[in-house]
């Protein structure tokens, strides 16, 4: 099984689901599923506490299912199993592989994202050949309570003079995705990424919809990478 050689449509950024490590295979892949159902089409596989077996076996059922939507599975940091063909690409943040190492060993037919939280990691992110990059944490988030978070003014800065298309998690909900509509154009995020707001929602496919609607026509960035 081999993913598609290196794509990425930004629209495929408006709305990503990260999951949130609890460890449940059988759980991840339910809200997964329900998601993709109800028209998410972007998914971080995030699972640290998963053995490098275990991730690639929930890739090798996960991979299908975003292929035949048209989406995109994303693993967070096991760059070795994205290598084997069994995703899409990866995400990498300080804590994994550099992402100039992650490019070398993916090479340039895999997608690959950055976890950035300032402008010189959003350069970073450009510099190493990376399709994309999360920015956080953008409002206070339950995650994180002590971490200082940017704001919508300073994150639409920074988006502003990306290169490449920029995703804004922490704190994401219905209410503060709808407000993004309001933002200048080049300051809008080609989407924003959720951890909770789905995978302990009691129907994550209604919660999905309603993060859906309230993107809807949605904050797509107004540039492409390189542009």
């Amino acid at each position: 099984m081999s993913a598609p050689a290196r794509r990425l449509d930004p629209s495929l950024l408006r709305l990503v689901l990260i999951t949130d490590g609890r460890g449940d295979p059988v759980r991840v892949e339910r809200v997964i599923e329900q998601a993709v159902a109800a028209g998410l089409r972007c998914v971080m596989l995030r699972e640290p506490q998963w053995s490098a077996r275990a991730v690639l076996r929930a890739c090798e059922r996960l991979l299908p299912l975003l292929t035949r939507t048209g989406g995109r599975l994303f693993v967070n940091d096991r760059v070795d199993v994205v290598a084997a063909g069994v995703a899409h690409g990866a995400q990498v943040g300080h804590r994994s592989l550099p992402p100039e190492v992650a490019r070398r060993v993916l090479g340039p037919d895999f997608l690959l994202g950055y976890s950035a939280h300032d402008q010189s990691e959003l350069d970073l992110a450009v510099a190493a050949d990376c399709d994309f990059a999360l920015l956080s944490p953008v409002w206070p988030t339950t995650s994180k309570p002590a971490a200082p978070h940017l704001g919508e003014t300073r994150a639409a800065q920074f988006t502003s003079k990306a290169r490449l298309p920029v995703v804004w998690l922490g704190g994401v909900d219905p209410t503060r995705a709808a407000s993004l509509a309001e933002l200048p154009a080049v300051g809008r995020p080609a989407g924003v990424a959720v951890r909770s707001a789905i995978m302990s929602a009691l129907d994550p496919g209604e919660a999905t919809q309603s993060l859906l609607q309230a993107l809807a026509p949605g904050p797509i960035a107004p540039h492409a990478k390189g542009s």
